[in-house]
């Protein structure tokens, strides 16, 4: 599928969802369409002489400000691709209730291809043009990591913007997903496949909807396949197993491994970290092309790659009862029709991936306030929580241990508020879509039901800021 084709399935999407709503025609026009688009190109010295880049930053929505999104380093890269990849962080964002605009940004470039002098040299000046025509900044634009892209990126853009505006204390906001030591936030590296857990952890709870699948309430002793394997399909896998999930295959580009009885994440992670590959992993079977890790026997999918990994020709083959899309746009319309009259439940993207804006909120709002979460009340918490245990000791006469006290009364440091928080916001959103669901029986699907839930939150906003009577 072309980008065009992805955005036109977006839209097909938005479109279904709308006419189950009673907005003016402008108003939901005015959702739909993206509210900026900026296309630049960019000269950068290379090894192989200079080379003209080709850069996009699209802000979809301006409703709410700043807008957000990734930056995605891919050679397929086009506009119609990061419009449609806007969009769905439009309704992304507010499924979640995360008070920012949607927004994408690319720049159509293989990074195996350069060098980390060439990258960095290429990512300072798309941030340059992107400052000359104020597309980023605190209150603007706040860009993110994406494919291609990761923390290293993003302090380079940081950085950049703040050689652009050295006066600017909330600098180090226009940007998320930077180094801890840069202005990041602990838990933001593993926030989508963390927020994805919680998720599909939440799915698995509503006893009626998996009775209706054929499965018993609860994460525990999931059969869970795994397509991709990096950020997200690796941290998917790890808290699915740690919840009790059983990871019986895992496919990447170079090739798909199965094993009914379950593979151990950390111990693949390790054997792929020291360049072995996939498909030589000795403790599991390949499989006979990477595209087969999405037809095996399971009850959980979870697509973590890139978009449109579930088309019309496989989705007859595919066993899952539960699709859970980590990944943005890895089920076609077409494809998700097939599946839905199967029965498939499908977890989608525009809800489960959305861990990773998240927690880029919370590391934006850090970086606002100046003060890392849990310093001002990590301390008084954990002495409340002593002086509780002494209490229980003098009423009861029980001695808990050091070890035992420590658990008990350990006051929440930052990483602890960021996973509490994300997991509040992960558990209250599949609950809003989810009540939709049930509710009206024309959603059909999840998916409509969140488009339902994000339409119906941009469009008060829209009335509430008076543009439309």
């Amino acid at each position: 599928m072309s980008g065009a084709q992805f955005y036109a399935a977006v839209n097909r999407q938005f479109d279904r969802a709308a006419a189950l709503l009673d907005y003016p025609a402008g108003l939901l026009e005015q959702i739909k369409v993206p509210n900026a688009v900026y296309r630049f190109h960019f000269p950068v010295r290379t090894h192989r002489g200079i080379k003209v880049f080709t850069g996009w930053r699209v802000e979809h929505s301006h409703h709410k400000l700043p807008t957000k999104g990734g930056i995605r380093y891919a050679p397929y890269a086009d506009e119609e691709e990061v419009k449609a990849l806007a969009a769905l962080m439009t309704y992304k964002c507010a499924v979640v209730d995360v008070p920012f605009g949607g927004a994408k940004g690319a720049v159509k470039v293989d990074p195996r291809a350069y060098t980390v002098e060439e990258l960095e040299a290429i990512t300072r000046r798309y941030a340059a043009e992107l400052i000359k025509k104020q597309f980023i900044g605190p209150g603007v634009d706040v860009p993110a990591p994406d494919v291609g892209t990761g923390p290293r990126e993003m302090a380079w853009i940081a950085d950049t913007y703040a050689t652009f505006f050295p006066d600017h204390i909330d600098a180090m906001a226009c940007v998320t997903g930077k180094p801890i030591s840069a202005g990041g936030i602990r838990g933001r590296n593993e926030a989508t496949g963390r927020g994805a857990f919680f998720g599909i952890r939440e799915a698995c709870e509503q006893a009626e909807d998996m009775r209706a699948l054929g499965l018993s309430p609860g994460i525990a002793g999931k059969r869970v396949a795994v397509q991709g394997w990096g950020n997200v399909g690796y941290h998917s896998a790890k808290f699915c197993q740690e919840g009790g999930a059983v990871i019986v295959a895992v496919g990447r580009s170079s090739g798909a491994i199965y094993h009914p009885d379950g593979i151990d994440v950390e111990d693949l992670s390790r054997f792929l970290a020291e360049g072995g590959k996939i498909t030589e992993y000795p403790r599991a079977k390949p499989l006979s092309r990477p595209e087969e890790v999405l037809e095996v026997d399971c009850d959980i999918l979870i697509p973590a790659a890139v978009e449109n990994q579930i088309t019309v020709e496989n989705a007859p083959r595919i066993r899952a009862k539960i699709i859970a899309e980590a990944a943005n746009g890895p089920t076609t319309p077409e494809a998700e029709e097939i599946l839905t009259q199967r029965g498939v439940l499908i977890l989608p993207d525009l809800y489960l991936s959305a861990g990773g804006v998240t927690v880029s909120y919370f590391e934006w709002l850090k970086n606002l306030s100046h003060v890392r979460f849990g310093r001002m009340q990590k301390r008084y918490e954990q002495s409340s929580l002593e002086r509780m245990l002494r209490a229980v000791e003098i009423a009861t006469g029980k001695t808990f241990s050091e070890t035992e006290r420590r658990a008990i009364a350990h006051g929440p440091d930052e990483e602890d508020i960021v996973n509490s928080g994300l997991e509040e916001t992960m558990i209250m959103a599949y609950h809003q879509i989810r009540e939709i669901w049930k509710r009206d029986p024309r959603t059909g699907t999840l998916r409509t039901a969140a488009f339902v839930s994000a339409i119906r939150k941009i469009a008060t906003a829209y009335l509430d800021l008076g543009i439309f009577p």
